[in-house]
């Protein structure tokens, strides 16, 4: 069973490109430049920020579903980023680089499972996690602070 993974759009985000510090506060977001190559994950294209490049760190609803498991936390987002990671069989290295837990929804949002893997290893967890007929997407979050870094569906 092949896997697909999807970063988040950036049509929500969009109208926070070029605002002004102070207007990003009047948004809850604020505005990082990037100073080392893996400290700014962004969400839209699912790779690490360069150095030098613009971040904006917004939060995010990632679970919405009205269910006991509703979330939102914060997000990079590259400033200007407009291209949605979207491959099928291939984890990208802002994952694979890191510690990444999963959590297993079923089809009413609940999970089912969740377990955690060095992102080197990820993909074994991920097949075995889509393998369960009662899951029917897993979201893939930063270990260390917890953060949402993506979807994961079957191909």
């Amino acid at each position: 069973m092949n896997f697909r993974i999807i970063g988040l759009s950036p049509e929500p985000f969009r109208h926070l490109f070029g605002l002004s510090d102070a207007d990003l506060v009047r948004h809850n977001a604020r505005r990082y430049v990037a100073d080392n190559a893996t400290g700014y994950p962004d969400r839209v294209e699912v790779r690490d920020a360069e150095p030098g490049e613009s971040v904006l760190l917004v939060n995010y609803e990632h679970q919405p579903a009205l269910t006991p498991y509703r979330a939102s936390h914060a997000v990079f987002i590259r400033e200007g980023a407009e291209q949605t990671y979207d491959r099928i069989g291939e984890i990208p290295p802002a994952l694979s680089a890191r510690l990444i837990g999963l959590r297993a929804f079923d089809a009413d949002h609940m999970i089912v499972d969740a377990d955690i893997a060095d992102g080197s290893a990820l993909e074994p967890l991920i097949r075995r996690l889509l393998a369960k007929p009662e899951v029917a997407y897993l979201h893939a979050h930063f270990a260390k602070r917890g953060c949402y870094a993506a979807r994961i569906e079957r191909a």
